[in-house]
């Protein structure tokens, strides 16, 4: 056998099906890769730094070399980390796997790689561009001009919820919340993994995009900000100009709503998350909730916190916003209860 290479449309309409091995060093992986894909460095960070300065400063053969006694060493271990993914695989899958490997450029260490995984016997094809063409697929994701659908509503509305209620219905959704690890809020991180790098986000976020079809898509309103990562710019613009689905629900509802969400939390964690925003709560209302929270009064502590949010968020719709303002259809709703309210807007027209 002899190791194929795969363009990038190609690879973007198989590989969700086949095993993704991306051999750029650890680090490189952390800070982001392609969904899905398994890390298999060929270098270490230190190794890969060496290499990298050999092949700049001395010469290509040089670089070469060094990382040979590298990657002497790992060979085994690399085939034998192959054979339990596509154990795994076969298992899940029945049928045999094509692996497709990958680096930062389609260079020489996915090459490596794909060498001594083909002569092990294993159909093997290397990416071309790698990672780099990838990546530069997902940043061309944002640009498509998208038919969304926004689910709005003050803090407390179940909005999230409701998105997944919706999905139940078979409805097309993205939550970018969930992407994020973060809900939004000062409150946000809390009972979320640690979040992606902003690099990350944005990779599963232009992925699932693409997973869409063009559908019409329903997706939460949110900030740009959520948490550390940011909503890239074009499609932040698209979803602030798309019809919002405003659900107005009782102050008194999504209080109890927000009060079970977050009142399991450690009092020091919740005091944390109110410190944070001190500068726009204000000195006399954080003061308020931070008592509120040390007497085991959580719904007191939110009641003066939902009210700042309301008016945090009145200002994305009131005149005068500098904001580009949403086409707003407002649907009153008496309860939070995630499928009847996304049920009351699959029934608006628009």
């Amino acid at each position: 056998m002899a190791v194929q290479q795969i363009s990038l449309d190609n690879f973007i309409l198989n590989a969700p099906h086949q095993i993704i091995i991306d051999v750029r060093s650890p680090s490189e992986y952390e800070h982001a890769h392609i969904p899905g894909a398994h890390s298999l460095p060929l270098f270490n960070n230190e190794e890969r730094a060496v290499v990298g300065t050999t092949y700049k400063k001395q010469s290509r053969e040089d670089a070469i070399k060094i990382a040979l006694p590298f990657f002497g060493h790992k060979m085994l271990p690399m085939v034998q980390q192959v054979e339990k993914w596509v154990y795994d695989f076969e298992k899940l899958h029945e049928h045999k796997p094509t692996i497709y490997v990958h680096c930062w450029r389609g260079g020489m260490r996915s090459a490596a790689v794909a060498w001594l995984l083909d002569l092990y016997g294993y159909k093997v094809t290397q990416l071309i561009g790698g990672y780099k063409a990838y990546r530069n697929w997902i940043l061309a994701q944002f640009n498509f001009d998208y038919h969304l659908k926004v689910v709005g509503g003050y803090t407390g509305s179940g909005k999230t919820e409701i998105l997944h209620a919706l999905k139940e219905m078979g409805e097309t959704i993205i939550d970018l919340e969930d992407i994020a690890h973060h809900k939004g809020s000062s409150f946000g991180a809390l009972g979320q993994l640690a979040q992606p790098t902003q690099e990350m986000f944005e990779n599963i976020l232009g992925l699932a995009l693409h997973n869409t079809q063009q559908k019409t898509i329903w997706i939460e309103d949110e900030s740009q900000r959520i948490g550390t990562v940011m909503v890239p710019s074009v499609f932040f613009n698209l979803l602030r100009n798309s019809t919002c689905y405003f659900l107005e629900i009782p102050f008194e509802e999504r209080l109890n709503f927000i009060v079970a969400q977050y009142g399991q939390f450690e009092k020091s964690d919740l005091i944390d998350a109110t410190t944070r925003i001190q500068k726009r709560l204000g000195g006399l209302e954080t003061k308020l909730t931070i008592q509120c929270i040390q007497d085991n009064n959580i719904k007191g502590a939110f009641e003066t916190l939902l009210k700042y949010y309301d008016k945090w968020y009145t200002k994305f719709t009131e005149p005068n916003t500098k904001l580009p303002k949403p086409n707003l259809i407002k649907q009153i709703a008496s309860r939070v209860h995630p499928i009847e309210n996304a049920s009351l807007l699959l029934a608006v027209k628009s």
